[in-house]
């Protein structure tokens, strides 16, 4: 990837900023409180469509309904998406389900149902309340819009435990045309992903073919959403789906086209905040840990070792308590699996040295201290063996984790 910067962030911009893309949300009754719990986004033509799915081997019903749909052509003008019940482990009826979402939302739209896309998000082996739901999708396109307010709606209603939405939204030039990359996700908790995040939605108007577009969707995914972690669990319902509607005018990308470059950084970028958002807002979390992993003997070492170290149930207490016991990161590292030379790491805490060739050097105690109570905590391993990097994301490990966990379907 190039180093200099090819993209513009826009900082008011969400999934309906690209151009063919609406969306909505409205609260149909499969959660307690009065938030949305039923979103859409819609494209105007059919969009050329890419997704990435959980590893976990029980595979909730809307993520086999959407894999299934693609498989079998690749284009999309609509996802569906309910929160508040994940419509997993739920046998028969929970696939029937699915697929009534699927073709109730493609009749109300107007669209064959093979365009139509679905996802869930909450509660495990609870049948959905369709009922609420065919009633929700039955006025969902008269709540779909093209403005902001229409992707705020659509972000409110994929949230669970999340104490906020995730947003991220950037432009740049193809072909001298503009093109907007977009982007929506939801995640806070039962967040390990080995492909993507909990629900993370991109939307896009540049020319892209599918082939393409899933190629780059797991390769971006790769140093993004599967370099986070909350609390080391794949959920059965993990999903991103990208949809690319080609209405800017640029011609179709390929790997040799002169502009390729620029579209990987923005949709990495996109990605990265998203992932970094779900990080930060980690159930019961106070902070984000960004660890950073060099000289590693190849970037997949480098990856491990980062995301066993922001996976340490003991390095996040640490990080909760403001203690600088780099002893606990030390130990995540040699646990790693990859290749380490015990006599050459060096660790920092931010820009406090605590290690050097693997040895402890003095620091100020008290200074650490100061900087393990900021909000964001920086975690830098040298292993000094080789050009491997990575950087993976996490957060803190407090007493409101287990408080929200140890209630959650109450």
């Amino acid at each position: 990837m190039g180093k200099e910067k090819q993209y513009t962030v826009l900082p008011e911009g969400g999934i309906t900023t690209p151009k063919g893309f609406k969306a909505g949300g409205l609260h149909c009754g499969l959660k307690k409180t009065d938030r949305h719990d039923l979103g859409v986004i819609v494209c105007d033509v059919p969009a050329a469509a890419a997704a990435v799915y959980t590893t976990n081997l029980f595979q909730a019903a809307p993520v086999k309904v959407t894999r299934d749909t693609l498989s079998e052509g690749g284009m999309l003008r609509a996802i569906v998406v309910n929160s508040g019940n994940a419509n997993a482990c739920t046998g028969d009826q929970g696939d029937a389900d699915a697929r009534t979402m699927q073709a109730n939302m493609a009749e109300a739209l107007g669209i064959s149902k093979n365009q139509v896309a679905v996802a869930s998000t909450g509660v495990i082996g609870e049948l959905l309340k369709m009922d609420r739901v065919n009633s929700g999708i039955a006025e969902l396109p008269s709540r779909v819009l093209g403005d902001a307010q229409g992707s705020d709606d659509f972000c409110q209603a994929i949230l669970t435990t999340d104490l906020v939405k995730k947003v991220s939204c950037v432009t740049l030039t193809l072909d001298g045309q503009q093109v907007t990359i977009a982007g929506a996700a939801k995640g806070s908790g039962m967040i390990h992903p080995n492909m993507a995040t909990m629900l993370g939605f991109v939307t896009t108007d540049a020319a892209i073919g599918t082939p393409l577009l899933q190629e780059l969707l797991r390769e971006v995914t790769n140093v993004s959403f599967n370099m986070i972690t909350v609390d080391g669990d794949t959920s059965t319902n993990d999903m991103l789906v990208a949809m690319a509607s080609g209405l800017a005018g640029n011609r179709e990308l390929t790997r040799n086209h002169p502009d390729y470059e620029a579209f990987v950084q923005g949709l990495r970028h996109v990605c990265t905040e998203l992932a970094k958002a779900i990080a930060r807002d980690g159930e019961g979390a106070t902070k984000l840990i960004e660890t950073t992993v060099v000289s590693a003997v190849s970037d997949e070492a480098a990856q491990a070792i980062a995301k066993t170290i922001i996976g340490s149930s003991l390095v996040k207490s640490a990080v909760y308590g403001a203690d600088a016991n780099w002893g606990r990161i030390i130990a995540a590292v040699g646990r790693a699996g990859q290749p380490v030379n015990v006599g050459t790491v060096d660790i920092r805490l931010g820009d406090i040295p605590v290690l050097e060739q693997s040895r402890p050097v003095p620091f100020d105690e008290e200074m650490a201290l100061e900087y393990l109570k900021t909000g964001t905590i920086g975690i830098h391993v040298n292993l000094n063996m080789g050009s491997g990097t990575a950087t993976a994301w996490g957060c803190d490990l407090t007493y409101d984790y287990v408080r929200i966990n140890a209630a959650y379907r109450t």
